[in-house]
């Protein structure tokens, strides 16, 4: 496949007086339909790398050098208009906690029609067959009710799921995950890890998957780069790395992975 994302001598430097490299000198590419895995612990990096692959670094706390070339454009140079085309058309972005993305003043139907009224020129009743139909894609339940209701009377699975039919509802080319599973219980994880192979299978978008939990990458992705302190570290095939690790920060982020007999007590006890 074609090369989507193609990210050269990223680095990214803290200037409000935090001082350091969030991100130092990466090199990634991303094929079109891939799903990526993007691992390491608390201020490794890469949170900050997909912000910036969003547009969505801090400005004014952040000094950005390097390429990030996506559908011909390089992001770090984009304008403020082009970002914009650029954030939900092209590159849809779901977060940990969807209570700090949703609007808890406004209905989870228009929330999640948002993009195609900024991106189109789809009329208000198009808008609404199209959100019935993604939040139906999804498997959010009875989506002519759930239009109606507010996030706060949503469950945290099912807001994670209105979070990512807000996210694909325009058919991006790329999506971007980060640490979307980490807030829910161990049984509704494995509902959302299936729901997003089942949107990179059907739609062909393109998923840059951030988590700190390996086991949980292995599950989705293809391919896993690992990051330790603003550096690439690793950069393989999921199986070829779990099998085969090359760098001692890898080797140790799999050994703390839990046993099966440990996700099966976990998983007991989140249906208690």
């Amino acid at each position: 496949m074609p090369t989507m994302l193609d990210i050269r001598n990223l680095t990214i430097t803290f200037t409000d007086g935090f001082g350091g490299e969030a991100v130092q000198d990466v090199n990634l590419q991303m094929r079109q339909g891939e799903r990526l895995g993007l691992v390491g612990e608390s201020g490794s990096g890469k949170t900050m790398l997909a912000l910036a692959v969003a547009g969505l670094h801090p400005r004014g706390r952040t000094n950005v050098t390097g390429e990030i070339l996506f559908g011909g454009a390089d992001i770090i140079k984009c304008s403020p208009k082009e970002l914009r085309r650029l954030q939900g058309k092209e590159i849809g972005m779901v977060f940990q906690e969807p209570m700090t993305s949703l609007n808890p003043l406004m209905k989870v139907g228009p929330q999640i029609e948002e993009t195609l009224k900024l991106h189109t020129d789809k009329p208000a009743q198009r808008r609404r067959e199209l959100a019935l139909e993604v939040m139906d894609s999804v498997e959010l339940p009875q989506p002519e009710q759930m239009y109606n209701k507010y996030p706060h009377q949503l469950s945290g699975g099912q807001r994670q799921r209105a979070m990512i039919a807000s996210a694909i509802i325009a058919d991006p080319k790329l999506l971007i995950a980060d640490e979307p599973t980490t807030a829910l219980d161990v049984t509704v994880q494995e509902q959302i890890i299936a729901l997003l192979h089942r949107v990179n299978e059907n739609r062909g978008v393109g998923i840059l998957f951030i988590s700190h939990d390996l086991s949980v990458v292995r599950r989705l992705c293809s391919r896993v780069i690992v990051m330790h302190s603003g550096l690439v570290v690793e950069d393989g095939p999921t199986e070829e790395i779990f099998k085969n690790p090359q760098d001692e920060y890898t080797k140790r982020l799999i050994a703390a992975i839990p046993s099966r007999n440990g996700r099966e007590r976990l998983r007991k006890r989140s249906l208690s």
